[in-house]
């Protein structure tokens, strides 16, 4: 029997203009979710219907499902059939309508103040797939096949452990292969009792703020830093003092007002600049953190993706004992809806935030996580990283080189390391960087605005503009977009 969401994706795809297949694929059933014309829960396709009555190639439907999947606009069940959704649209809408809840007083008066100031103050785009996009790597180069065939085998016959709840945050198995990569790649100093498994680096960040934080109590961030933090810090009403951020890192203050109970840092590739923390500015940041009775929040946020020169050791692993407290995901280096992090906690945290996030989030995905085990230990996960590197570093030269071709080299931000996924591109201080961003997103380009990432309001105008998910062919023409874009406001001076 003929299915109607056939019918209703074939129309869209039909009167959605574009000539790459796939982008047209996407924002068509896109398009469907977020209208209604494809209802929660309905059921997708099967690809190869889709695929012939489209007259594409199958493997266009599944890079487009993957993606669609990834964003969390349809979820596959085992068996049963791949569906849309039931909280994408309402995510969508709460994010794209903060201005409607003001004008409603009942739903003003339903929310807390907390909530009120995080709908006013959201920064996460709606959209996750686009060329230039910042902190998203290349999925399509992910070993797929590798890593379904480890799954597979984990999955014929999981252990009863697997399919209950978590008791440990986190399988034993994982914590154990990812201390020994710490240990080798980043110089982590921990055991497997100081992991906690998390959904992400989100869940990280609320863990430790939670656990360690009172109202009222005091916080550096850094300026500009990532918008998730802040809000986080918002949600469990901490004070925030944004510091400002050199060619060296953070700039600790010497005598603070108030002294912070925690310090969140990116030492290894700044976010949202690209500043690499020196040893000094680390050891500084150690003894202060000491002498405040901090704690500091280490987010080694894309360590991994250094393209010249040694990689300076985690902060965690400088000092023995060292106050800190070390996240990462693998976001970044394998794909986003993995959703999978990590916290290494000094032992004296270890037992109780382990109970707390316990009681608290209840994590799952074991079978998951054991095939992520075994992906690591079987070296799979230290060869796709070598080779990501070498890509990506690859698509990193070719991007400052249309950068001073079609903008000038005055257009490179400061702090540009020769690392992470993004860069910054520099804006006049008269520019609009909301602005250019929002044309550029119109032309499916998504860039986001360097002035978003400020806390207060001296602000500088940017854009952060990703390289690791755009296709080597696809890098000129949609950068000469862009530039085109770029160049309708003011030059440097």
């Amino acid at each position: 029997m003929r299915s109607l969401t056939v019918d209703v994706i074939k129309q869209a795809f039909l009167q959605t203009p574009g000539e790459k297949l796939h982008k047209k694929l996407y924002a068509a059933i896109c398009n469907c979710i977020l209208d209604g014309s494809l209802r929660p829960a309905a059921r997708m396709p099967p690809t190869r219907d889709l695929a012939d009555e489209l007259s594409l190639s199958r493997n266009t439907i599944l890079r487009v499902y993957e993606q669609l999947q990834a964003e969390g606009y349809i979820s596959t069940r085992t068996s049963s059939g791949t569906f849309v959704t039931h909280s994408v649209l309402d995510n969508l809408k709460t994010h794209s309508d903060k201005t409607a809840i003001a004008a409603h007083p009942e739903a003003s008066a339903a929310l807390s103040t907390r909530c009120l100031e995080l709908l006013e103050n959201a920064s996460a785009s709606p959209a996750q797939w686009g060329d230039f996009i910042p902190g998203v790597p290349d999925v399509e180069s992910f070993p797929h096949l590798t890593f379904k065939k480890i799954y597979d085998r984990v999955a014929r016959r999981p252990k009863p452990e697997y399919l209950t709840y978590d008791a440990a945050s986190g399988l034993e198995d994982l914590k154990s292969a990812l201390s020994d990569y710490l240990r080798t790649a980043r110089g982590v100093k921990c055991t497997t009792d100081q992991i906690i498994i998390t959904e992400g680096i989100h869940q990280a960040l609320d863990l430790v703020t939670r656990t360690l934080c009172n109202p009222g109590d005091n916080a550096w961030i850094e300026e500009p830093g990532y918008w998730g933090i802040k809000n986080i810090l918002r949600m469990n009403a901490v004070n925030i003092a944004a510091l400002d951020v050199d060619d060296q890192g953070l700039v600790p203050q010497t005598s603070p007002v108030e002294k912070p109970k925690l310090i969140f840092v990116t030492p290894s590739h700044q976010y949202p600049l690209g500043s690499v923390m020196s040893l000094s500015r680390r050891q500084l940041l150690l003894a202060k953190a000491r002498e405040f009775q901090s704690w500091i929040v280490e987010d080694d946020y894309d360590s991994e993706f250094r393209f010249s020169g040694q990689p300076i050791p985690s902060l965690q692993g400088l000092d023995e004992n060292s106050p800190v407290i070390y996240i990462g995901t693998f976001s970044k280096t394998l794909y986003p809806a993995l959703r999978l992090g990590y916290v290494v906690l000094p032992n004296v945290l270890a037992a109780p935030l382990k109970k707390v996030h316990n009681e608290l989030y209840r994590s799952g995905h074991q079978v998951v996580q054991a095939a992520l085990a075994e992906f690591i230990r079987e070296g799979y996960y230290a060869a796709h990283i070598r080779k990501m590197r070498q890509l990506y570093s690859k698509r990193r030269t070719q991007l400052v080189e249309l950068i001073k071709l079609h903008l000038g080299e005055e257009y490179l931000g400061d702090y540009n390391s020769n690392a992470g996924l993004h860069l910054i591109i520099q804006l006049p201080t008269d520019a609009d960087d909301i602005q250019v961003a929002k044309c550029a997103n119109a032309e499916g380009i998504l860039v986001r605005p360097l002035s978003r990432y400020y806390f207060n309001h001296r602000k500088s105008q940017g854009l952060l503009v990703g390289f690791a998910s755009v296709q080597d062919k696809d890098m000129e023409p949609s950068f000469i977009r862009l530039a085109k874009i770029i160049r309708q406001n003011p030059s440097p001076s």
